[in-house]
């Protein structure tokens, strides 16, 4: 209750000031119909949020009393400063000005001033509309997102701005020009891996742009290049590679056989970069020759491809594929032929 009785006693306190402020003891009652105030209304004046803007209107002669008001308040009444706002100050006041300025402007010192001069004849008003202008900003962004290939994304942008700004989406990494929209909302129903990367929300109006990124990873299962045969002579030095695309990134394991080969063992060493893998004979030996296997797999699935690793003449160059049960035959035909 004391709050609403000091709010009301300061609105007539002010409203009392304009009274006698604009209709002194003293000056005559006009007749209906005859105008007792000069009112000029002024250009707009637009000012960026954050920036100074100033307030100024003319004197002339014979003035006796003059003030700045705003909406619901006295800001200066001549000299004497009634607004307790410290961006607010007396730039000039003599016979011919009477200027003020409000600094770091913000939305709230939008609205209509008015220059109140008071002559020995009659009051006259200067009235102008201030507008304020905001850059736009962007205020809720959707964050970085992990999906799995198939599902259904959706991503949000809003921004803030006066004037209202214009959100636009568009993938920037890779350049997809097909896939854009120019509202708060961008949907990429059944994604695909082709779909991954970086998303663009552009925020823009008359004062400014804002822009803001988002990650899109998707996740897919394996899948293995076909692996070519090698041919090899003996003591030669030779690479086994596979090559695997996954999201994650897959984990590679060589196999021979059923059996799973590890780094070091037997005089191979498997050497993984990245999505590649590549399996090294240093000597190669008749006992190495035969088929190898290259298991890729992530949370998601595996995929597997079969490289021959065969025995190349030397001679001819023309390359023959033994099995071990070959090997063996090879091996004790030529130990028969020494009796």
């Amino acid at each position: 209750m004391k709050m609403l009785l000091c709010g009301c006693w300061r609105r007539c306190v002010a409203m009392s000031f304009r009274l006698l402020f604009l209709l002194p003891a003293g000056l005559p009652v006009r007749s209906q119909g005859e105008s007792q105030s000069d009112n000029k209304q002024m250009d707009n004046v637009t000012v960026r949020q954050g920036e100074t803007v100033f307030l100024s209107c003319l004197q002339g002669e014979f003035v006796t009393r003059t003030a700045w008001l705003n909406r619901s308040s006295i800001l200066y009444a001549g000299e004497d400063k009634w607004s307790v706002d410290p961006r607010v100050s007396l730039v000039v006041l003599n016979q011919d000005e009477f200027a003020i300025k409000i600094e770091d402007v913000d939305l709230t010192d939008e609205g209509q001033y008015i220059c109140a001069v008071q002559t020995r004849s009659r009051p006259r008003t200067t009235s102008v509309h201030v507008i304020v202008q905001v850059p736009p900003k962007i205020v809720n962004l959707s964050k970085d997102l992990v999906v799995n290939e198939g599902s259904n994304v959706t991503l949000m942008c809003l921004a803030n701005g006066k004037p209202e700004p214009v959100i636009m989406w568009r993938m920037l990494s890779p350049s997809d020009n097909s896939l854009s929209s120019d509202t708060e909302v961008l949907d990429i129903p059944f994604i695909t891996r082709q779909r991954a990367g970086t998303y663009e929300c552009t925020a823009a109006n008359d004062i400014a742009v804002d822009v803001q990124t988002v990650e899109l990873t998707v996740n897919y299962p394996p899948s293995v290049s076909e692996g070519r045969d090698v041919g090899l002579t003996l003591g030669q030095r030779g690479v086994l590679l596979c090559e695997a695309d996954a999201v994650p990134m897959a984990d590679i394991e060589w196999y021979r056989d059923d059996r799973r080969i590890f780094n070091g063992l037997d005089g191979i060493e498997i050497e993984d970069a990245g999505a590649n893998s590549k399996l090294t004979f240093f000597n190669v030996s008749e006992t190495d020759y035969g088929n190898y296997t290259c298991i890729a797999i992530n949370k998601l699935g595996s995929a597997n491809t079969s490289i021959v690793l065969f025995v190349q003449d030397g001679n001819s160059g023309t390359s023959t594929v033994f099995t071990p049960t070959c090997l063996l035959f090879i091996i004790l035909l030529q130990l028969l032929l020494k009796f």
